[in-house]
């Protein structure tokens, strides 16, 4: 069966802690499983408030989904979630330029389905690290154009400055990736609270060091304070292949479901 495990802190700088998880190994909808990290930003407490109610439409769109695409069930379910962000913002100025980084993931089998705004990353773990999420960020696109060096942008200043996000405007562009995983990868979704803290390699070191799944998620929390915890530090994850199930029958499972309703 597939296993998971997930960790949000405060971090060390921080008065509220602005990410949200959401971690489900059983199925949502016509999602077998889903898993979220949500990272918000606004004024005091908008961005708790958006991460959070974010996440919460989201999940509540995914359940009453009639589609079996993930890729059409999560697009719809973060748009509407984008849209109710920017009612809300109009409506109550405390809230005013409020929004929240996603990325969610969904395990079929041996394929993962990915979903992205913002600068909260997806990556799969086997011999080595690989980020499979795009950062939508100002220094990520400075290093895209070759401005600066992937070094650099590690201590940039303007590092936390975001190009997309679920809320910042009317319609929101979301990226998708599907990868198909081999036997003994790990999946992490993260906030950029542990990225800004953690390299890559570290992360790689932790996650394969052996331990209990739980012990490796909170080796990787208490680093990223180690190293400063200047931010929430939100941590999922994921060993997806222990059942031996296909997308294919996956989706012939819902067929069929369909076809005795």
């Amino acid at each position: 069966m597939l296993r998971s495990y997930a960790l949000t802190d405060i971090g060390r700088r921080r008065q509220l802690n602005q990410d949200y998880i959401y971690c489900s190994e059983t199925p949502v909808g016509n999602l077998p499983n889903l898993f979220i990290v949500a990272d918000g930003m606004g004024g005091h407490k908008a961005g708790d408030y958006a991460s959070d109610l974010a996440v919460e439409t989201v999940i509540e769109e995914v359940r009453a989904s009639f589609e079996k695409s993930p890729e059409k069930i999560l697009n719809h379910a973060i748009s509407k979630a984008n849209g109710i962000l920017r009612k809300r913002a109009s409506e109550d100025y405390a809230l005013s330029g409020m929004g929240t980084t996603f990325v969610a993931a969904t395990c079929i089998g041996r394929f993962l389905e990915v979903a992205n705004v913002g600068d909260s990353r997806l990556y799969v773990i086997s011999e080595e690290i690989v980020q499979i999420t795009e950062d939508h960020s100002l220094v990520e696109e400075m290093v895209r154009m070759g401005g600066i060096g992937r070094e650099e942008a590690r201590n940039h200043p303007d590092k936390n400055i975001i190009t997309r996000a679920v809320g910042a405007r009317d319609e929101v562009e979301v990226d998708f990736f599907n990868l198909e995983l081999q036997t003994g990868d790990m999946v992490l979704l993260c906030s950029d609270g542990l990225t800004n803290m953690v390299d890559d390699e570290t992360i790689c070191r932790i996650l394969k060091n052996g331990k209990s799944l739980r012990d490796r998620v909170e080796e990787l929390v208490e680093t990223a304070n180690a190293n400063g915890g200047r931010d929430n530090i939100s941590v999922i994850v994921i060993e997806p292949l222990a059942d031996g199930d296909s997308y294919e029958n996956h989706m012939k499972m819902l067929r069929n479901e369909v076809e005795h309703d």
